[in-house]
Parts: C-alpha cells; structure tokens; sequence
C-alpha cells in the first residue's frame, strides 16, 4: 500500500501543472493539528487550508490515505513538523518539491543546537518542539515567509496576521508563566503515557518522565511500568497523566501499580500532547489546549 501512494503521488504530481483553485486562493495541506490551527490563523480567508490529522490523532503511527493523496497533489504548499515526527509520511513528502509544490518541514528551520537529543527518531532529535512557544513563533514566522512567497498579493494581511497571533502567544507565555509559578518547584514532576512534554519540561522547570519514551510506537513493558512506580513512590508525586492520542490503558497500569504496592497516586486528567482536542472547543486552538493543559498540570500536583 505505502509503495502504491508513493507511486500515485508521484504520477499524479507529475501531470498537474497549476494547482490553485478557480477562487484564486493558494491550496495548503498541513500535518498535525498544531501546523493546521497556526496557519489558518496566519493565511486567514486568503488560502484554502487542510489539515490531514484530526483531533487526537497519533502523528508517529499515522499513514497517508488515498484521500490524502488527493490532497497533497493539489496543494500548492504543504507544511509539516518534520524531524521525524510524521515518519510514515516522510517518503512522500521527499518526493514533492518543485517550484509549483513547496513541502516545508518546519522543524527543520530550527537551531539544531539548542534541539533536545533522541535516539528513537532517525533526525536524532526530540519532535515535540511546539511545546516550547518560542519554537512556535518561528514556525509563525516561516508560514508568514512562505505564504508571502507564493501569494505576493497577498503579503501584508498575511504579516498582519503574523503580528496578531505572535502578540497572542506572548500573551500565553505571560499567562502560564504566572500559573506555573502558583505550583512549588518541588512539585514539578510531569509524568505522563509518553514523553511528549521535554520541551515543555526544559522551558517551564519541570522534570519530565514518559512511561513509552519520546515515540508512541514502542510499547511500555512491565519492567518501565515497575520502575516507574517506583519513581513516583519516592518523590511523592501526587497525580499522573493520560494523553489524548495515547491510549489510557498504560497509564491506568501505572496506577495499579502503584496502589498494588500501598500507595495513592490520581490520575490527573488528560492532557493534549500530539493533537489538540475537537474542532471549536478551547482545547481545538493551540493556545487554547497550552492553557488548558497547563492549568490541568498545576491543577493536580498542586
């Protein structure tokens, strides 16, 4: 089936010579629903926008439909995460790059350098780079870039945009920096299904510990399980985490860990790690679902 896309994409690619819309808008296709909610805020009326990863949907395990298919030969841009956050989708990605079909791995434009390690991702690097908002303003900023590049028409109401939606997550920043400090340093201990949360860890001073590791396609064996129970004994910690995408069955084994062994620990709620929550809800905007997963967060470990 992968070979068949790839081939499709290839074929059809090749014959479609203009691919914006009778209406005159530029056609984008976006990965994750972070990239989606970003850059209809910035393209606003002025693009065609389609997300190919709804609400709650696992980017590492996903795989590219027919349907998606169509989608992508008719995009005019197609921006992505990358550093191997949508493994399966990168093959086809790396065979669509002319001047009409721009794909763009957003992670990609980031300093390397200041990028958490990984040996479970082949770009060597954590993925999970939008919880950190300042990684996502220059995601922000290159959409601006590359909207502009295309639509030229259209480059002043994309960076009018750009600055209202960089003035929105500054204003997140102020707002969770002032909820996070509510939550005594000694409490800071995140652990949740799986580690999505080190950048989040790293620019808010918390301790972070995933039960499956940085990738969602390696399961927790019953050794992680009792080693982290353990953990979780020691230092006292009083709630743990599900994930949205991630099913809730390992975190409920970590529970039953725990109580097995004499002790309490609650299940804190769910936070939105990989996708943001459904279409119209707060927990739908990427500000929306940072706010609310930080307050989720304190809320429960205070």
């Amino acid at each position: 089936m992968k070979k068949i896309i790839i081939i499709l994409v290839i074929t059809a690619f090749f014959g479609c010579k203009d691919n914006t819309q009778s209406n005159g808008k530029l056609n984008v296709v976006t990965t994750t629903s972070m990239i989606t909610d970003m850059v209809k805020n910035i393209g606003g009326d002025y693009i065609n926008v389609q997300g190919l990863m709804g609400s709650g949907v696992d980017p590492h395990l996903y795989k590219a439909s027919e349907g998606d298919v169509t989608k992508l030969v008719e995009a005019n841009v197609i921006f992505y995460n990358g550093l191997h956050l949508e493994g399966k989708l990168v093959e086809v990605f790396e065979k669509m790059g002319s001047a009409t079909k721009t794909p763009i791995a957003l992670g990609e434009e980031l300093d390397k350098n200041t990028l958490i390690g990984s040996d479970y991702f082949a770009s060597n690097y954590d993925p999970h780079v939008w919880f950190n908002i300042e990684y996502f303003k220059q995601f922000a900023q290159k959409v601006t870039q590359v909207l502009s590049e295309k639509s030229p028409e259209n480059a002043d109401a994309f960076k009018a945009n750009e600055s209202q939606y960089l003035a929105q997550l500054d204003a997140l920043q102020t707002k969770i920096k002032a909820t996070i400090r509510t939550l005594p340093k000694e409490k800071r201990i995140l652990v949740t299904a799986h580690d999505a949360f080190n950048y989040f860890g790293k620019a808010y001073d918390f301790e972070v510990v995933g039960l499956q590791g940085l990738s969602t396609a390696t399961e927790a064996g019953v050794q992680d399980v009792q080693k982290l129970s353990a953990f979780i004994i020691e230092n006292k910690i009083k709630a743990i985490f599900v994930e949205s995408s991630v099913p809730k069955r390992t975190i409920e084994a970590l529970q039953a860990a725990v109580k097995s062994k004499g002790h309490d620990v609650e299940i804190g709620g769910t936070l939105y790690s990989d996708a943001l929550g459904t279409t119209g809800t707060i927990e739908g905007t990427y500000i929306g679902m940072f706010e609310y997963n930080v307050n989720t967060i304190v809320g429960a470990l205070k």
